[in-house]
């Protein structure tokens, strides 16, 4: 889960991650780096599509695109319990992401 102020903050904190398995897959991992704007789009489609199916299970948004992406995950599965991962660059940002799920948590009843 990465939870932000907006889908588009979100999409970008999500970059971080999304270098790191591309990094993992090519056989060339290493620490997480900072998140790079657009990074998604200039990946070639192979890329692409590995990080699509690597994060299916992925809420990334803004607290409303959060609530959906858990509430469909529990739907779709019928888990009666959550584990939460949020690998988010920026420390201060990565517990605001995880403040943010925790309301988001809160408020699926």
């Amino acid at each position: 889960v990465i939870a932000a102020e907006t889908d588009e903050e979100a999409q970008f904190l999500a970059s971080s991650i999304q270098q790191s398995f591309v990094a993992l897959r090519s056989g060339n991992p290493s620490q997480m780096r900072p998140p790079v704007e657009g990074y998604l789009d200039s990946l070639p489609p192979f890329d692409a599509a590995a990080l699509q199916q690597v994060l299916s299970c992925s809420a990334i948004g803004s607290a409303a695109t959060v609530r959906a992406g858990v509430a469909a995950f529990v739907e779709g599965t019928s888990a009666d319990e959550v584990i939460v991962a949020c690998s988010v660059f920026d420390h201060d940002l990565r517990k605001r992401s995880l403040a943010m799920t925790a309301r988001v948590f809160a408020g699926l009843n």
